[in-house]
C-alpha cells in the first residue's frame, strides 16, 4: 500500500458545539442491520449513504460526514450523501473537501473550538480524500472528527482510503450499466433503422417502423404521418394493416400531430414537471380522454431543417413517458425521418418527381444563396437570348478533293518493256521532258529488216521498167509502197519509245522505277499529269444538304495540309447524279478556285464550306436535328 502524506493545517473558527455532542451516540458499526442495509441498496445514493455511515462508525469519534460527486474532472461536484441523516449541516466540509479535490490527494484540517460555556478549547479535524476512477476525479469524501494524534491521523486517513474502494466499485458498476444501457439503445435504434431501410416502399418502411417500436417500447398504438400542404395526415399505425381516415381516432391522431408541428417541439402529455417551457397539448388531452391512453408523446420527423412528419406514440395511463423512453424515440425519429422521406419521394410518380425538382430549383434561384446556380442561369439565359435573336452565315460543309482542270494521260506507244523511268508520282516536269524509255531494240531491228527489203523491191521495180514488164511493174510497185508504209510505222514507234510530258505539270500518278524491264501493252496507261495553274473543286455534298446548294455560290476551302489557310471558291456545276460511300449518300458539286497557292498541289483532300445566307443561330445549330425528327414522325405517322 502506498504511504499516507497527510497535509495537516491549523485553523480556528467559531465557537460551536461538536457534533458528537449533538448526537445520542454513534450507533454499532458491526450492526448487522446497518451492512443489510448496506449489502441491499437499490440505488446510488443508498448505497453511498450507508456506505458513509459504516466509514463514520469504524474511524470513531466522527461527528458528520459527507460525499460529493460530480462529473469526471469537471464537475460540478454536489453533495451525494451525508452522515448523519438527521438534517445535520455538513457545510463546513466544503473547504476541506474543495482542497482535496483541487490537490487530489487527502488532507487533514485541524481546528479549534470554544464552547460558549467557557470549557476549555476543543480541537477538531476535517479529513478529505479523493475518489478517483482510472486516473479521473469523481468526487471526495470528507468527515469531521475528534482532534487525535498524527499516528491515529494516519490511521483515519488509511481507512478511508480503504473504504473509497467500496466507492470506486460503485462508480465502475454504474459507469458498466450505463454503457450497457447505452449499447442496449442503440442496438435498438440500429434495429429499427434496419427494419425501416430495408423495405422498398414507404408504405411498407412505416408499418415496419411503428410495428418495431411498439414492441420494443411497450406501447399500445404507433402512429406516423407526413405532411400535405399544411395538416399531417396519418399514414401508417402499429398492428393495423387498413385504416379509415375519416375515423374519429385518425381525426384525433392527425390533430395531436399536428399540435407537435405547429410548435416544432416534441409534445409529451400528461406534460412533465421538468418541461423547459409551457407547450399547447389541447388536441393530446382530448386524444387521451377519448381513447383512453393517458400517457401519449408526439415527436416531429424532420429532414434537414424542415418537419416533414410526425411519430405519435401512446401508452397505459400507468406508463408514463420517461425521459430516458422520450430520448430515444428522438434518436428513432431522428433516423427514420430522412429514410422515409427518401422512400416517399422515390415512390412518387414520374410528373410529380420533375415538378418538385423544377420548384426546387426554381427556390433556389430565386431565393437566397446559391450565387452558383444564379450565375450558370445567367449566363444560359444570356447564350439562349444570344442564339434566338444573333444570326450568322449559314454554310454547307462537306468533304473536298482538289483535281486538275485538265488531267492528260501517257500511254505505252507499242507493247514491249521498259527501259528506263525517270519520273515518277509527284515530280514536277516541263514540256517535252522524258518521263520513261521503252526499249525499242526489236524495232530497230523489224526496221532494218524492212529497210532491206524496200531496197530489194526498189532493184525489182527498176529492173521491171527496164524490161517493160508492165504486170511485174505493177506488183512491185504495191508492195515497194507497203514496205515504205512499214518503215513509216516503225519511224513513228521508234520516235514514241520515249514517252514525254505534253504539258508543264505535275506527275499525279505512275511509278516505273520498281518496273524495270517489266511488259506493258499497248495503250497501257505509264503516267497521268495535270497542270499546276489550273485545279477543279470536287465537293461531296450530303443529300440533306444539296436542295440549298446552286451555282454561283461562292465558298471557302480548307485543306488537311494548310488547316491554317482558306482559299475561296466559286460554285459552277452540280451534278444531279448521287453516290453513295460508307452508307451515306452524295452529290458532286464542282467548283473553281479563285485563286491558286503555290503549295496546292492535285490530290489535296481537306473540308469546304459552301456560304447560302444570314440565318438565325438557333437555326443554324439544330435545323439538321428538327429535320431528322420530322422524317422520324413523318415515317411512323399512319
Amino acid at each position: 500500500m502506498d504511504r499516507i502524506h497527510l497535509d495537516i493545517e491549523d485553523q480556528s473558527g467559531a465557537p460551536r458545539m461538536a457534533g458528537s455532542a449533538r448526537r445520542n451516540g454513534p450507533p454499532d458499526p458491526e450492526d448487522p442491520a446497518l451492512w443489510r442495509q448496506f449489502a441491499e441498496a437499490k440505488t446510488p445514493e443508498a448505497f453511498l449513504q450507508s456506505w458513509l455511515a459504516i466509514q463514520c462508525q469504524k474511524i470513531g469519534g466522527a461527528s458528520s460526514g459527507v460525499v460529493m460527486l460530480g462529473a469526471p474532472d469537471r464537475g460540478p461536484f454536489v453533495p451525494t450523501a451525508s452522515w448523519p441523516e438527521d438534517g445535520l449541516d455538513v457545510g463546513h466540509l466544503t473547504d476541506a473537501a474543495e482542497r482535496a479535490l483541487h490537490d487530489r490527494r487527502g488532507l487533514v484540517i485541524r481546528q479549534e473550538f470554544r464552547s460558549g460555556s467557557g470549557d476549555p478549547t476543543a480541537e477538531r479535524c476535517h479529513v478529505a480524500y479523493p475518489i478517483q476512477l482510472d486516473g479521473r476525479l469523481h468526487g471526495v469524501v470528507a468527515i469531521e472528527i475528534a482532534g487525535r494524534p498524527e499516528v491515529e491521523l494516519q490511521a483515519v486517513m488509511r481507512q478511508l482510503q480503504w473504504g473509497a474502494a467500496w466507492a470506486e466499485v460503485l462508480l465502475r458498476r454504474r459507469d458498466t450499466d450505463r454503457d450497457s444501457t447505452v449499447k442496449e439503445r442503440l442496438k435498438a435504434v440500429l434495429d429499427l433503422f434496419a427494419s425501416t431501410i430495408e423495405q422498398e416502399r414507404v408504405y411498407g418502411a412505416a408499418v415496419a417502423l411503428v410495428n418495431e417500436l411498439a414492441s420494443l417500447l411497450a406501447c399500445e398504438r404507433v402512429s406516423v404521418g407526413f405532411l400535405r400542404t399544411h395538416h399531417i395526415a396519418v399514414a401508417a399505425m402499429s398492428h393495423a394493416a387498413q385504416f379509415e381516415k375519416k375515423m374519429d381516432l385518425i381525426g384525433a391522431i392527425g390533430s395531436a400531430m399536428d399540435e407537435s408541428y405547429d410548435q416544432r417541439a416534441v409534445i409529451t402529455y400528461p406534460p412533465p414537471s421538468s418541461s423547459g417551457g409551457p407547450l399547447i397539448t389541447r388536441a393530446h388531452a382530448e386524444l387521451a380522454r377519448q381513447h383512453d391512453n393517458a400517457a401519449i408523446c408526439t415527436i416531429p420527423l424532420y429532414v434537414r431543417d424542415s418537419v416533414i412528419g410526425a411519430l405519435t406514440l401512446e401508452r397505459p395511463a400507468d406508463k408514463p413517458f420517461d425521459p430516458e423512453t422520450v430520448a430515444l424515440c428522438e434518436a428513432v425519429a431522428l433516423m427514420a425521418g430522412p429514410v422515409l422521406d427518401d422512400k416517399r419521394k422515390n415512390d412518387r410518380l414520374l410528373i410529380h418527381k420533375l415538378v418538385e425538382s423544377c420548384r426546387l430549383q426554381l427556390a433556389r434561384l430565386t431565393g437566397p444563396r446559391h450565387v452558383g446556380l444564379k450565375l450558370a442561369a445567367g449566363l444560359l439565359a444570356a447564350a439562349c437570348a444570344f442564339a434566338v435573336f444573333a444570326k450568322g452565315d449559314y454554310r454547307v460543309s462537306a468533304k473536298t478533293v482538289l483535281e486538275g482542270q485538265i488531267q492528260r494521260v501517257v500511254a505505252a506507244p507499242f507493247s514491249g518493256y521498259v527501259a528506263e523511268a525517270k519520273a515518277r508520282a509527284g515530280d514536277i516536269v516541263g514540256k517535252g521532258q522524258v518521263l520513261a524509255v521503252m526499249d525499242d531494240r526489236d524495232l530497230r531491228l523489224e526496221y532494218f529488216k524492212s529497210s532491206s527489203q524496200r531496197e530489194q523491191l526498189s532493184r525489182h521495180y527498176r529492173k521491171a521498167m527496164a524490161d517493160h514488164d508492165r504486170a511485174e511493174l505493177g506488183v512491185t510497185s504495191a508492195q515497194l509502197d507497203q514496205a515504205n508504209s512499214q518503215l513509216e510505222l516503225l519511224e513513228y514507234q521508234l520516235a514514241r519509245a520515249h514517252a514525254t510530258a505534253p504539258f508543264d505539270g505535275i506527275v499525279v500518278s505512275g511509278d516505273l522505277s520498281q518496273s524495270l524491264g517489266a511488259p506493258v501493252e499497248k495503250g497501257q496507261v505509264l503516267f497521268e499529269i495535270a497542270p499546276l495553274d489550273a485545279y477543279r473543286v470536287i465537293l461531296r455534298v450530303g443529300e440533306r444538304d444539296i436542295a440549298v446548294v446552286a451555282v454561283g455560290q461562292r465558298g471557302q476551302l480548307a485543306l488537311s495540309s494548310l488547316p491554317g489557310k482558306t482559299l475561296p471558291f466559286t460554285v459552277e456545276k452540280i451534278t444531279p447524279v448521287s453516290t453513295t460511300d460508307q452508307g451515306r449518300t452524295y452529290f458532286r458539286v464542282e467548283a473553281r478556285l479563285d485563286g491558286v497557292s503555290e503549295r496546292v498541289r492535285p490530290g489535296m483532300e481537306g473540308v469546304g464550306k459552301i456560304s447560302i445566307d444570314r440565318r438565325p443561330q438557333i437555326w443554324i445549330w439544330t435545323h439538321g436535328l428538327i429535320d431528322w425528327f420530322r422524317l422520324w414522325v413523318w415515317s411512323w405517322w399512319p
